[in-house]
């Protein structure tokens, strides 16, 4: 009993620093790029590129919560009808505990993380659109942080709940969505990446 434990609080540990590695990589190299791109777009640009990043953490989000309450049964109904997606969904489902923690804790964090920096970045372009093109008075500077970090904070947090209610309520038909769009991707890519554990190429006959 005690050697079970052990066990699990090691294959515990190792999970969490594995995403902590995970998590640490993909948001250096994205916020690298994220920042890079948002200092040198126009505003105007940016605006919708910080609204995609906010999307992306919600809709990931969305996903970690409706794998969890989906039930199986019945896309194995949809796939036995050959319907497109089904398959895929079934494959997220049986990976359930991965996909949430991918979709939440990964996906999810490094989303806030990248967001947060990216409206602090534009807060900044537009105080000093504010100043005319001069770096802008302190005051202003840091009106502008507050108010772009708090529409994010406000943007990501009632969209991850509205997320949050739907998945809750229509689980199935967002997984559905998702496995969709795995099928398409596979259908686009030749790479059958769910037929089992590791990817295959697809052989057509």
């Amino acid at each position: 009993m005690g050697s079970t434990r052990r066990n699990g609080a090691a294959n515990g540990l190792t999970h969490a620093v594995k995403i902590g590695l995970a998590v640490f990589c993909s948001a250096t190299v994205l916020y690298y790029f994220s920042e890079t791109a948002m200092t040198q777009l126009h505003v105007a640009l940016a605006l919708p590129l910080l609204l995609v990043i906010i999307g992306v953490g919600v809709v990931m989000d969305m996903l970690g919560t409706a794998v969890a309450a989906a039930d199986e049964a019945p896309f194995h109904a949809m796939a036995a009808k050959r319907l497109p997606g089904a398959r895929q969904a079934v494959w997220l489902l049986r990976r359930a505990p991965v996909v949430a923690s991918f979709s939440n804790d990964i996906v999810g964090d490094i989303a806030g993380t990248i967001s947060g920096a990216a409206a602090a970045t534009i807060a900044y372009q537009t105080a000093r659109w504010l100043a005319g093109q001069q770096d802008p008075p302190e005051w202003l500077a840091d009106l502008a942080g507050v108010v772009a970090v708090g529409l994010v904070a406000a943007l990501t947090v009632g969209g991850k709940a509205a997320g949050k209610t739907l998945a809750i309520r229509e689980p199935n038909a967002i997984l559905h969505r998702a496995g969709q769009v795995l099928a398409w991707l596979e259908r686009v890519t030749g790479w059958r990446f769910t037929a089992n554990g590791r990817g295959n190429r697809r052989r057509d006959r």
